[in-house]
C-alpha cells in the first residue's frame, strides 16, 4: 500500500470508484481508494440499478445525463461489460396534475438536451400490451434511459481507475483523519474475516495525502464525525421484490424487445423486467430510517426482514397495472439501507471547517449519480470549479443546527416523497416548525403560510383566513395561493408592505485586515462609512460564488448580508478565506451574527409615512428625507424603544428600508409597525410576492439566476464590477468572455400558468437558452422571467419563445429593470 498519495478516496461503491476513476483521468494518478470490505459491499450490491434521467434539478439532471453517457463507454475502455440495458424509461400518469409535472420536467430535459417522447394511453397499449392503460392520461418516455448491473459498472470503473494508476485496497478500514503540516494523515487497520464477521487485525496503515474524499454510503455519519462534523446522510429501508417468470411476459418476449423501466408515479413504484419476471420497487409511506447512531460493526452485505404489509398497496397496484403478474409467485425479496438526505440531493463538495476534505455522501440514487458525481467532483478538486453550479449539492447547505432527530424525520419524509407530485410551490411539513423568529406566532395569528429556508420559518404569503389549505392549493399552474401573492405585490407597488426577512445570513467582518480582505474578495468598490454596496465574491474561475450586501460601519468594520439559505455555506467560506489572508492583510475577524438580528423590510410609496411617527429624532419630519437618509445608506435610528440599523434599500424596487433590529426586540417593533401602518393600509407580505416584484427590477437571485456557472459579466452585473481594481477571479472572469447573457423577458403566456424558472427559451425553433426564475408581474399584467440566452439573442426587443405546458408562448427581451428603469420611485424624497 502506498504511504503517500495526492488523494485518498474512502469507500469502494459505485460513487467512490467513479471518483477515483475521474481523478486519475484528470491527472491525479497517485490516488488510493480504500474499501473496508469488498467493492460494492455497501448499498451498491443490492441496488436495483435504475438510471432515471427524470429530475427537476438542472445540476442533478446534468449529473445523471453524464452518467448514462459515460457508462456506455466503459466496455470499450476496460473490456468489462457494465451490464447496461438501454430499454428506456416510461413514466405513466394517472392524472392531469401528473402530466403537468412531466411537462414542467420536460422543459428541464430540453435545456440539458435529454431526448423524450410523449405517449398517449393508446400508444402505450400498442407498444406494450401487457400494461393496462384504460385509467392513464399519458406518459413521458426517455428512450436513452434504462438500467444497469450495479456490481458490473462498479467493477468496470474500478478497472478503469487501476488502468490509470489508482491503487485500490480492499479490507482497509479508516479509523481517523488528522491534519498535520498542511496534509492529511489517514490512519486505519487492515480487516480480516472471523466467524463471518469483519474484524480489525493488528496490521495498521497510514497514508499521507493532500486531499481526502469520502464516499462511505451508510457509514457517512461515522466518517463525518472523525473531522468533528455532522451531516444528515442517514439510510432509509428500501425494499423491492422479484417475481417468478410471468408466462405472458415470456411469450411476448419471443417476438419483442424488453419492456422499458415502468414507473407509475401515482402508485409510488417502479417495475422492470428480470429474467422473465418482474422487479417491483415501491416507495411507500412508513419506511423507517435506520442506523441513526451508526452502522453496527457486524453489518456487512446484509439485509433487513421484508415487511410485505407495508408495501401491500403498491404490490396490488402493480397487479392492476400489469394484470398478467397476478398469477405469478414471488421469487426473491430485498430490504436494504439506502442513504438519504433531507432534500433528496446528495452531499457533494467541501467539508466545513477543514481544507481539502470532500464529501460524496447521501446518495439515494447512487448508481444513476455515480458517474456524473465523479466527473464534476473531480473538476471541483483538480480545477477549482465544476462547469455546472454545484451549490444545490454542497454539504454546507445544512448548518450546525441539523442533528440526527431532524435527519431521521426529514429523510423518512424524503423517501416517502420520491413519487409524490413535486409541485414547485411545495413546502414539506416534517420537522416543522423548528427555527422560528420571535414574530412567528404573530404571523400565524395573521394567517401566514410559511416556507422553510435553512430551517427558518419564513412567510410565503398571507391567506384570507385560518382555514385556507396551503397543501390543497399547490399546483403546477396558478395555485389557490396566487390571489394572495398578487394582492401583496400590488399593495407594495401602490401602498406599503412589510416582509419578515429575518432568515438573511449576517456576518460582522472587522479588524486591521478587514478592508484589504473584502476589497480583494469582492468585485465592486467598497462603500464609504455609513453607505452600502451590493457586490460579489468570485470563484477562482471568475464565476459568482456569493452575493453580499456590505454595510460599512467604520473604517475596518463591516456588516455583510447574504442569502438566508447560504448561512453555513458562506460562513465556512468567509472563515477559511480570512484565515488564508491574515498573514498578508492583517488580523480579520469573521463573526456569524445571523441569529442576533431580526430583519423587517418595509417598502412602498407610503413607507416613509409608516416609519415617520416611530422615529425618535429632534426633527422626525426630515429624519428619513433624501438629504438626511439618502438611498444606499445605512444609519442607526430609534424606532420607539428599538435601536435599529436601518438600511435604505429594497429588494422589491420601491421606496423602502431594511430594519435590522435586536432579535429580542422583534415583537415590540412588529407591534409598533403594525399600529403605525394601519392608517396607511400596511399589508403583510410574503416571499412569493417579493420574488415576483424583484423580477420587475431585474434583480437576480443567488442560487437560481446567479451561481458558479456564470461570471458577473455574463450575469449582466457590469455596474457592480470595478475593473480598475484587482480582485479574486478577475483575470479568469475576463478570459472567460461572454458565453451566455442574462436577460429579463416578458411573456404572453397561458392564462393559468406562470414560469417557474425551468423552461427552455427558443428562437426560430432552436433552443437558445433557459429561464432560471420566473413569476407574474402585477405592473405589466403578464408573466415575467429571468434567464440566460446565447449572446446574439440578448438584444432588447429580441423575440423568443418559451415552452410552458408543452406549448410555445411569445416572449420578448426587455430592458434591465423594466419597472422604473431610472429608479425614480426608490429615490423618492419626502
Amino acid at each position: 500500500m502506498r504511504t503517500h498519495a495526492r488523494a485518498v478516496v474512502v469507500g469502494g461503491g459505485a460513487v467512490g470508484c467513479s471518483i477515483a476513476y475521474h481523478l486519475a483521468k484528470a491527472g491525479w494518478t497517485d490516488t488510493v481508494l480504500l474499501e473496508r470490505d469488498e467493492l460494492t459491499s455497501g448499498s451498491t450490491w443490492h441496488a436495483a440499478g435504475l438510471l432515471p434521467l427524470f429530475n427537476m434539478s438542472f445540476a442533478t439532471t446534468h449529473i445523471h445525463d453524464y452518467s448514462v453517457k459515460f457508462y456506455k463507454t466503459l466496455e470499450a475502455e476496460t473490456g468489462l461489460n457494465a451490464g447496461f440495458s438501454v430499454v428506456g424509461n416510461l413514466r405513466m400518469a394517472q392524472t392531469q396534475a401528473r402530466m403537468d409535472e412531466y411537462m414542467l420536467y420536460a422543459s428541464t430535459a430540453e435545456t440539458v438536451g435529454i431526448p423524450f417522447e410523449w405517449l398517449t394511453p393508446a400508444q402505450i397499449a400498442d407498444r406494450w400490451p401487457l400494461v393496462r392503460t384504460d385509467d392513464l392520461k399519458g406518459a413521458i418516455y426517455h428512450p436513452t434511459d434504462g438500467y444497469i448491473n450495479p456490481a458490473d459498472v462498479t467493477q468496470a470503473m474500478a478497472k478503469g481507475a487501476r488502468q490509470r494508476g489508482v491503487e485500490i485496497v480492499r479490507k482497509a478500514q479508516v479509523d481517523s483523519f488528522h491534519r498535520e503540516g498542511g496534509e492529511w494523515v489517514v490512519r486505519g487497520r487492515i480487516m480480516g474475516e472471523k466467524g463471518g464477521n469483519l474484524v480489525p487485525t493488528d496490521e495498521p496503515f497510514e497514508i499521507r495525502c493532500e486531499h481526502v474524499v469520502t464516499a462511505t454510503g451508510n457509514h457517512a455519519q461515522r466518517t463525518a464525525a472523525m473531522i468533528g462534523c455532522y451531516i444528515p446522510a442517514m439510510p432509509v429501508e428500501h425494499q423491492y421484490i422479484v417475481t417468478e417468470p410471468d408466462p405472458a411476459l415470456v411469450e411476448w418476449r419471443k417476438t419483442h424487445g424488453e419492456h422499458p423501466v415502468l414507473r407509475d408515479a401515482d402508485a409510488k413504484w417502479y417495475v422492470r423486467e428480470e429474467r422473465g419476471g418482474w422487479i417491483l420497487g415501491p416507495y411507500e409511506h412508513g419506511a423507517p430510517a435506520c442506523f441513526k447512531f451508526g452502522v453496527p460493526d457486524s453489518f456487512r452485505a446484509d439485509l433487513f426482514p421484508l415487511d410485505l404489509e407495508r408495501i401491500e398497496a403498491e404490490y396490488m397496484s402493480m397487479l392492476h397495472r400489469i394484470p398478467s403478474s397476478e398469477s405469478v409467485g414471488l421469487k426473491d425479496d430485498f430490504n436494504g439501507p439506502i442513504c438519504y438526505t433531507p432534500d433528496g440531493n446528495p452531499l457533494v463538495g467541501p467539508a466545513p471547517g477543514v481544507d481539502n476534505f470532500w464529501f460524496a455522501e447521501g446518495f439515494s440514487f447512487g448508481i444513476t449519480a455515480a458517474g456524473g458525481t465523479g466527473h464534476y467532483l473531480a473538476q471541483l478538486m483538480t480545477e477549482g470549479e465544476a462547469e455546472i453550479d454545484m451549490w444545490a449539492l454542497d454539504p454546507r447547505r445544512y448548518g450546525k443546527w441539523v442533528n440526527r432527530e431532524y435527519a431521521q424525520k426529514k429523510n423518512e419524509e424524503c423517501y416517502a416523497h420520491v413519487f409524490i407530485l413535486h409541485h414547485p410551490d411545495e413546502e414539506r411539513e416534517a420537522a416543522r416548525p423548528l427555527r422560528t423568529a420571535p414574530c412567528y406566532d404573530r404571523m400565524v395569528a395573521r394567517n401566514a403560510r410559511f416556507g422553510q429556508v435553512n430551517g427558518w420559518e419564513r412567510p410565503i404569503y398571507f391567506a384570507d383566513g385560518p382555514d385556507f389549505d396551503d397543501h390543497a392549493s399547490r399546483s403546477f399552474r396558478r395555485g389557490g395561493w396566487w390571489k394572495f401573492a398578487e394582492a401583496e405585490a400590488r399593495a407594495v407597488r401602490e401602498g406599503v408592505g412589510l416582509f419578515d426577512a429575518t432568515a438573511f445570513t449576517k456576518h460582522m467582518i472587522r479588524g486591521p485586515g478587514a478592508t484589504a480582505f473584502l476589497d480583494w474578495l469582492t468585485c465592486n468598490r467598497l462603500p464609504k462609512v455609513g453607505r452600502i454596496n451590493l457586490t460579489y465574491a468570485l470563484t477562482d474561475a471568475g464565476t459568482v460564488r456569493t452575493e453580499l450586501t456590505i454595510v460599512r460601519l467604520a473604517e475596518d468594520e463591516y456588516y455583510c448580508v447574504t442569502a438566508g439559505a447560504a448561512q453555513a455555506y458562506d460562513h465556512d467560506y468567509l472563515v477559511k478565506e480570512a484565515a488564508r489572508k491574515r498573514g498578508e492583510f492583517g488580523w480579520i475577524e469573521v463573526q456569524d451574527v445571523s441569529t442576533q438580528w431580526g430583519v423587517f423590510a418595509i417598502a412602498g410609496p407610503r413607507a416613509r409615512e409608516v416609519l415617520r411617527p416611530l422615529v425618535v429624532d429632534a426633527d422626525p419630519a426630515t429624519a428619513l428625507s433624501n438629504k438626511r437618509f439618502p438611498w444606499l445608506s445605512a444609519k442607526t435610528i430609534d424606532l420607539g424603544m428599538c435601536p435599529t440599523m436601518a438600511i435604505r434599500v429594497a429588494y422589491v424596487g420601491e421606496l423602502g428600508w431594511e430594519l435590522h433590529h435586536p432579535i429580542e426586540m422583534q415583537n415590540y417593533l412588529f407591534d409598533r409597525l403594525m399600529e403605525a401602518g394601519e392608517p396607511h393600509g400596511l399589508k403583510l407580505c410574503g416571499a412569493r410576492a417579493m420574488n415576483w416584484l424583484r423580477h420587475e427590477k431585474s434583480y437576480r437571485a443567488f442560487g437560481s439566476d446567479l451561481g458558479r456557472d456564470a461570471t458577473p459579466l455574463e450575469s449582466g452585473l457590469h455596474r457592480f464590477v470595478d475593473m480598475d481594481k484587482d480582485f479574486r477571479g478577475k483575470a479568469a472572469m475576463e478570459n472567460t468572455g461572454i458565453r451566455a447573457a442574462c436577460v429579463t423577458v416578458l411573456i404572453d403566456g397561458p392564462a393559468d400558468t406562470d414560469p417557474w424558472g425551468k423552461e427552455a427559451l427558443l428562437a426560430d425553433g432552436r433552443k437558445v437558452g433557459r429561464l432560471t426564475s420566473g413569476g407574474y408581474s402585477v405592473h405589466f399584467g403578464k408573466q415575467i422571467g429571468i434567464g440566460y440566452v446565447e449572446p446574439g439573442f440578448a438584444t432588447v426587443g429580441q423575440k423568443l419563445k418559451v415552452r410552458m405546458l408543452n406549448e410555445l408562448w411569445d416572449a420578448e427581451v426587455v430592458e434591465e429593470s423594466p419597472y422604473d428603469p431610472t429608479n425614480a420611485t426608490i429615490r423618492r424624497d419626502g
